[in-house]
Parts: C-alpha cells; sequence; structure tokens
C-alpha cells in the first residue's frame, strides 16, 4: 500500500497510543491526545480533545482526523458518537502484560509499520527480563499491596500484578487479577490488615498519595509495610497507562519500592 493510504491525522484519546506512535517515530501523525497525557513531554503541545469519559466533539470534527484510538469500556459512549459522526475508531481493550504488547503491535500495523512494531514490543520484553534477572538475586519475595484507589480501596489491575511479580515481590490479591473491572477488584481494609503486606504501593488516579490516610485507617498501624514505613507512591501516568509507560517506568520504579525494602 502506498504511504499515503495510511491513516495521518490520528487523534488518541488516551496517553499510552501517543507515546506508541512517538516511540515508533511518528509522532507528527498525532494531531489531538487526551488531556491527561504526559508522556512524551513533547505531545502535549498537541491540541486536547478529551478526557477519560468525555470528548470535545467540536475540536474532534475541526481537526478532521482519518483515525481515533481509545481505550476501554470508559470511552464506549464516546466511541460510539464518534462511529456515528462517521470516524474510524479503534478502541483497544488491553488488561495484561501480552494485551499491551498486542496493542503496541497492532498500532504501528495500523500506521504501516509493522517491523518498527515488533521491534519496540521486542524490546520492551527484553527490559522486562533485565527486571526479572535482576529480582531473582534478592534473597525473598516481600508481600505487596498495590492500592489504585483508597476510597473504597481498589487493588490493581492485571497488568500491575503482574509487573509487581515481574518486580521481585508478591501480590497479596493474586486472586482479584482476572477481574477488568475496578468494582470488582475492591477489598476491605481489614481483609488488607489480615494479610499483612510489607510494602504498600498507592497509585490513586488523578489525586496524589496522602500518606496520612494510609497510616490512620483503623488498625492499619499494625501492618509490616506502616511499621516499618514502607509506604510509596508511583504516579498513575508510569504505572496505570496499559503502555509503553507501564512496561518500563512502572515496573522500575516498583523494583526500586522492592529493594528499598529488603534493604531498610
Amino acid at each position: 500500500m502506498a504511504p499515503g493510504s495510511w491513516p495521518r491525522r490520528i487523534i488518541c484519546l488516551t496517553e499510552e497510543t501517543t507515546e506508541t506512535l512517538y516511540l515508533l517515530g511518528e509522532g507528527e501523525r498525532v494531531i489531538g491526545i487526551s488531556g491527561y497525557t504526559v508522556r512524551p513531554p513533547e505531545a502535549r503541545t498537541k491540541p486536547k480533545v478529551s478526557a477519560f469519559i468525555n470528548a470535545r466533539f467540536d475540536k474532534i470534527d475541526a481537526l478532521k482526523p482519518d483515525l481515533i484510538l481509545g481505550f476501554s469500556d470508559l470511552q464506549a459512549d464516546i466511541a460510539a458518537e464518534l462511529i456515528r459522526r462517521g470516524y474510524n475508531v479503534v478502541i483497544f481493550n488491553q488488561r495484561t502484560i501480552a494485551e499491551i504488547l498486542r496493542m503496541i503491535r497492532t498500532v504501528a500495523a495500523l500506521v504501516g509499520r509493522q517491523a518498527a512494531g515488533e521491534a519496540l514490543a521486542d524490546d520492551l520484553e527484553r527490559g522486562l527480563d533485565r527486571v526479572r534477572e535482576k529480582a531473582a538475586q534478592f534473597p525473598r519475595r516481600p508481600r505487596m499491596f498495590f492500592e489504585e484507589w483508597d476510597d473504597p480501596l481498589i487493588s490493581g489491575i492485571c497488568w500491575v500484578d503482574e509487573l509487581i511479580e515481574i518486580a521481585g515481590a508478591d501480590s497479596i490479591f493474586p486472586q482479584l487479577r482476572s477481574a477488568a473491572l475496578a468494582k470488582d477488584r475492591i477489598v476491605s481494609a481489614d481483609t488488607v490488615r489480615a494479610a499483612d503486606p510489607e510494602i504498600i504501593v498507592a497509585s490513586w488516579c488523578g489525586k496524589a498519595m496522602k500518606k496520612r490516610t494510609i497510616v490512620e485507617r483503623p488498625g492499619w498501624g499494625d501492618i509490616t509495610a506502616v511499621r516499618r514505613d514502607h509506604i510509596y507512591e508511583i504516579k498513575s501516568t508510569y504505572i496505570l497507562q496499559p503502555g509503553p509507560a507501564s512496561l518500563t517506568e512502572g515496573v522500575a520504579r516498583l523494583q526500586e519500592c522492592v529493594v528499598r525494602s529488603l534493604h531498610h
């Protein structure tokens, strides 16, 4: 197919597809982004056309995209309206590491860069292997609770749970990783306390973690992570973005938390 036949005017309604296109060297094709986009920094100069669950359809119309990329059931209503307006829309629903890598390969294929997509995905897999190799040298695997939200308490989504294991820790709620929806990963404070995590990592999407909120929960003063002050925050842009960020910066920061807990 001739180069001009591939999509040239792409709107990304979430950050991970934006970052993927830039890593493929195709950032110039991105003409609109989510207002929550942080990575890569240069993408933030592009027009902001959406949040997570709403979009500026007038701005999208004015930009005349030939492809729109989105993510998950949270954007189903946005996608439906865009489809009714006649746009080509691709919605990804990746929840595992394998699905994230498949998303990257698919985005590359959509823009005619299949080989580059394979190379990028392979490089990300090699990076995860290096993290695994380092973790294999640790003397033990500490117990970790990843707190995706504070009220109600929500345990981490599948790819986060998988990355915790790669980083060298054991998730305290591995049985919840297959639950795609946040409401199915709600846990009680008493259950967390009973599991006695040695590390607590919080990533409250859209707001900063407040350590005092965690420390002052009834009964949590006895939790090992609280007693030893192994409470950490990883910004959601690094770990809750189901794309390159979580497979690089996100897993690296998880492993830093594991290392700190083992040495202090």
